[in-house]
């Protein structure tokens, strides 16, 4: 197969793809560099309480170098960090005496080359949050009686108090102090030092504007001075507190007046002046006397222009706090708590003990951060199926988390696309169920400002010809300018073609001259997120299955024979680069040395050693695994790539495998989207997987003395111990299946009564029998494997093992698993289905030359979806198979019908793409032509081996007495409420006696029961089901009491 693809677009090339991981990695930096400076001076600058003994500065910092690197922490469990720590100067300012120390602040998480975080040997990613900017928002609610609309503002700081302005029938305006009581709106501006009503009234007139609402609002106020002002506020804030000048003005002056109470931030700084129009050299932290009444003259404009209010889901009010921002906020909560610890020590801190580190404790900052990384709403497991699904996960953002919405409070309105997520968020990929519209992932060309609002990039466009200059815009900024979409044709030269093209103003389709376009788009797919990009032939899908597309592509599982696309869309050697799951080469240089697990290249100045990822487990039990695509004295450039990786190919993002499909039914076994497969997906390993799955077993110290792994197992065959070292190991190598033991261990028991049989054998052997029990681990009911690996974590040899722990033991177990029946295949387009039938090879329908193909699915299944991409990729990978080329269709600016055909007949096909094929039953034609070509298809991680259980006897409840549900309690199906109706509703009477005794809680029966059947002899009666005991145990702790009487004796 060629090196290049062939493209086949539409309109002009895109711009390449920035970075794709970049937001989270600057995000960080910024934080390690910038912000975490900031936060130490600002919360380590303190006095003690009485503010005349004590005082302590902020220095320096110095983030050392980590104690282990990542495949160190990522093998043994540790976390890969960095230790903080500060210089700080304690003065005596009683003595004038000062004394710098170096301190010792925690260990802060560090990010990986691949934008994750390693806890405890664990890979989190940080997902984004899109949360509500700080700053000022004018909102409205209509009167339905009057048809009018009351405005108001709210004012929302970084970290404080919320102002909420309204208005009123009567035009007097009133403002709420964080959500409590109503108060008089010209109060609060009396404690912004405007004391008296002519202040307000000269301060109101010199922004200009109608003063009827004004006068009426302090007409209703009866303050008239700042003293009186201060108390109304202090009577509504502590109603029933007697209310004097001064606890009033402190308790309100600390409310807005105090940086450590208040802060609207840069960000809520920018924005209010933005929208009041104020300069933007204004930096204050605090709210102004002017920005309310700037804020005040607003509403009365909106309320008698009845103008639009501000729309709250615009994307100018809404911005995304990326994993910097989000470590930030939790490390200024965790210095909070030790800015207290400290105050409090300094108050008994005594002249001749005069030293730093008495003061500074490490628990708080290291709560807080393992809090935040371990069960922070924010910090996940990460989604690690295949390389795509990892990145995509590091490009999420969610509307949930700490200070977000709930899914059960989101409306349909925050869920709804907007028209500011043109270029910035992905209209397409969100989950589908409870969460959608909640979640959601950035557009491929989208990046972060300093501020954390969304921009996206735009060719500039000068007297109707597109230059190279790019600028980036975020939504506001974009809805002053013109905008033309990629669409828009243009010539050689890039200058727009046709006098009247299509563009956006403020968001909206119109029709403009062309020399009036002041921007255009740089991709076709620039309103897309990445999964969706990789879509061919996305414009001809309808947008429920594009979104299935997208969302399935991250759960394909990679096979060990990856196969790039033979239709692709041109971005799957980008993605791959940015996935960090394949090895490039640093500089110019010769391959030196090449195996399988390492590259060494010798450059002009050095020779660099590349180590591969080998077989590793992924956080989804897939197998990650590299190999080199160089030879030993090939030359390389810059940037070159060395190695394959996991669902990589070529150089190419691979999830899948090009298969030659028919779409034809077949004796009713694609009915309702199910799939037949022929067995060459099985003998050839098409469709073949590596799982490895983890069983970790902890020893502990117990009241009764250690746990130890040991073969000498109580009551356990020779057969089963077979394949335990002398430490109750079991050894590399050997092959498993459920119910076998991995790690032999034993339990001291308690000290209990020996029975005589035990005395006795203590009289005749001299020993005491052993007092312990079988707590081994043995591998759970449904799997099987090979070992391939061993890892043990002990105490004595300096790992991190939880209290109580002496040793960790954890078993790899691999399993092969081939394609089979149940198992899950998607294509790219949503066509989604489950394997129905395996057919051998002669059996499966085949062309006239005599090929088989590979699957067959129904054409039913692609009408009423509307995902017609799937039969134009066909079309497309058929021609491209047999010119010997890979072709590139880009999502939303692929080729046309025409266009295809073309291939077709250069290929020497049919131009409808269709042609005769034979039943390998019978030998015959089939009555019609079929469709047949080449379509990418996936092997799903909803494998039929993870679903498929039985039951015959196994645990119960203890309270009910019935069989445990689920399969991973190896438990029943729920005969339920409804199951008894059918039943009774067909009076099975004996059926359905079976059912709710012996069959379940009928303790005694089902042992009888059991024991006949074994027997092979009649299951003869039937008892009182446990239910009824626990019904009767109900009603007595009621206390009613409950007399039973037998039938033939009442």
């Amino acid at each position: 197969m060629s090196e290049e693809r062939k493209y086949f677009i539409r309109f002009r090339p895109s711009l390449d793809l920035p970075n794709l991981l970049e937001i989270q990695k600057q995000s960080y930096d910024y934080f390690l560099k910038k912000e975490l400076p900031k936060v130490l001076k600002e919360m380590l600058t303190l006095e003690d309480l009485s503010g005349q003994k004590f005082q302590l500065n902020f220095l320096n910092y110095f983030l050392e170098e980590p104690k282990f690197d990542e495949e160190i922490c990522r093998k043994r469990n540790l976390t890969y960090e960095s230790p903080l720590r500060v210089e700080l100067r304690l003065t005596n300012k009683q003595s004038g005496k000062k004394k710098n120390q170096i301190v010792y602040l925690g260990d802060l998480p560090l990010m990986t080359k691949r934008g994750t975080f390693i806890i405890n040997g664990i890979e989190r990613a940080i997902v984004q949050q899109l949360s509500r900017s700080s700053g000022v928002l004018f909102t409205a609610s209509l009167i339905k009686r009057t048809g009018k609309r009351l405005y108001g503002a709210k004012v929302i700081p970084e970290r404080g108090v919320w102002l909420e302005f309204e208005t009123d029938g009567e035009k007097v305006i009133w403002v709420r102090i964080d959500r409590g009581r109503k108060i008089i709106a010209t109060a609060l501006l009396r404690i912004f030092g405007l004391g008296t009503n002519e202040e307000i009234i000269e301060a109101y007139k010199k922004i200009g504007g109608d003063t009827a609402f004004l006068l009426s609002t302090l007409q209703k106020d009866e303050a008239k001075t700042e003293e009186d002002g201060v108390k109304e506020i202090y009577r509504k804030i502590r109603p029933g507190e007697m209310a004097t000048v001064e606890n009033a003005r402190s308790l309100i002056h600390s409310m807005f007046f105090k940086s450590n109470r208040y802060d609207l931030g840069t960000v809520g700084r920018f924005k209010i002046n933005q929208r009041l129009g104020f300069d933007e050299k204004i930096k204050s932290q605090f709210l102004e006397a002017r920005d309310l009444i700037a804020i005040l003259a607003e509403i009365v404009r909106l309320s008698i222009n009845q103008e639009e209010a501000d729309d709250i889901d615009h994307l100018s009010s809404r911005r995304i706090k990326a994993a910097g921002e989000l470590v930030a906020e939790r490390l200024r909560v965790g210095l909070m708590r030790l800015q207290r610890i400290i105050r409090d020590k300094m108050t008994i801190l005594k002249e001749k003990d005069f030293n730093v580190g008495q003061l500074i404790s490490t628990r708080p900052i290291m709560s807080v951060l393992r809090e935040f990384f371990l069960t922070g709403q924010l910090s996940q497991f990460m989604d690690q199926v295949n390389p795509l699904s990892e990145l995509e996960h590091k490009r999420r953002f969610t509307l949930s988390g700490p200070g977000g919405l709930t899914r059960g409070r989101a409306s349909f309105e925050v869920r709804d696309v907007h028209r500011t997520f043109y270029g910035r968020i992905c209209p397409i990929a969100t989950p589908e169920g409870q969460n959608a519209g909640i979640v959601g992932h950035l557009s491929c060309y989208a990046r972060l400002n300093e501020m954390g609002f969304i921009e996206t990039p735009y060719f500039r466009v000068k007297g109707g010809r597109i230059t190279n200059e790019i600028i980036y815009l975020n939504a506001r900024e974009e809805e002053k300018y013109i905008v033309a979409p990629f669409t828009t044709f243009c010539d050689e030269k890039n200058k727009i073609l046709g006098e009247r093209v299509e563009a956006r103003i403020k968001g909206e389709p119109s029709l403009v001259e062309a020399r009036e376009i002041e921007f255009i788009d740089v991709g076709a797919n620039q309103i897309l997120s990445v999964s969706t990009s990789l879509i061919p032939f996305l414009e001809h899908d309808d947008g429920t299955r594009a979104l299935m597309g997208t969302n399935m592509q991250r759960q394909s599982v990679p096979l060990i024979k990856p196969e790039s696309p033979l239709v692709g869309t041109g971005l799957e050697g980008v993605v791959a680069r940015s996935t960090g799951y394949v090895v490039m080469a640093e500089e110019d240089g010769e391959i030196k040395e090449v195996d399988g697990s390492h590259i060494v290249l010798k450059t002009k100045n050095k020779t660099i050693n590349y180590p591969l990822i080998k077989f590793n487990r992924s956080n989804f039990d897939t197998c990650f695994n590299q190999h080199p695509i160089v030879e030993s004295g090939q030359k390389v450039k810059t940037d070159q790539i060395l190695t394959d990786g996991p669902s990589i190919d070529n150089g190419e993002l691979s999830l899948g495998r090009n298969l030659l499909v028919a779409f034809l039914p077949w004796g009713g076994y694609n009915y309702q989207d199910a799939i037949l497969i022929s067995s060459r997906l099985v003998k050839e390993d098409v469709l073949t997987s590596i799982f490895i799955k983890e069983h970790v077993i902890d020893v502990r110290e117990t009241k009764f003395g250690p746990e130890m792994t040991t073969r000498d197992i109580p009551n356990v065959s020779q057969e089963k111990l077979s394949h335990l070292d002398e430490n109750g190991i079991i050894v590399l190598g050997s092959e498993v299946k459920s119910g076998d033991i991995l790690v032999g261990k034993i339990t001291p028991k308690g000290e209990v009564e020996l029975s005589a049989e035990e005395k006795l054998l203590q009289a005749i052997f001299g020993e005491k029998a052993r007092d312990v029990y079988d707590s081994s681990l043995y591998l759970e009911h449904g799997e099987h494997g090979k070992v391939i690996g061993v890892k043990i974590f002990s105490r004595d040899e300096g790992d991190k093992l939880p209290a109580g722990v002496i040793k960790s033991i954890s078993v790899m177990v691999v399993d092969l698993r081939k394609i089979q029946v149940g198992d899950k295949l998607s294509g790219r387009h949503g066509n989604k289905g489950v394997i129905s039938k395996i057919l051998p090879e002669e059996e499966m329908p085949y062309l006239q030359d005599g090929t088989p193909v590979d699957i067959v699915l129904n054409p039913l299944g692609v009408v009423s979806r509307m995902n017609l991409g799937q039969v134009l990729e066909t079309h497309l990978g058929l021609a491209a198979k047999k010119l010997g080329y890979q072709a590139a269709v880009p999502s939303l600016n692929g080729l046309s019908e025409k266009a295809i055909k073309e291939e077709l007949k250069k290929a020497g096909f049919s131009l409808s793409g269709k042609m005769k094929v034979f039943d390998g039953r019978t030998g015959k034609a089939f009555e019609r032509e079929v469709t047949v070509g080449y379509l990418y298809m996936m092997k799903l991680s909803h494998m039929v081996e993870d679903k498929i259980h039985q039951r015959s006897i196994g645990p119960y409840s203890l309270i009910t007495q019935q069989p445990l549900g689920g399969r991973a309690q190896s438990g029943g199906q729920r005969f339920g409420e409804m199951e008894v109706w059918a039943l009774e509703g067909y009076g099975a009477a004996h059926s359905l006696q079976e059912m709710i005794t012996i069959k379940s809680d009928d303790v005694e029966g089902r042992v009888r029961a059991y024991e006949s059947i074994i027997r092979e002899e009649p299951i003869e009666k039937i008892f009182i089901p446990e239910s009824f005991n626990v019904l009767r145990r109900e009603l007595e702790g009621l206390c009613l009491k409950i007399e039973m009487f037998k039938k033939n004796k009442i």
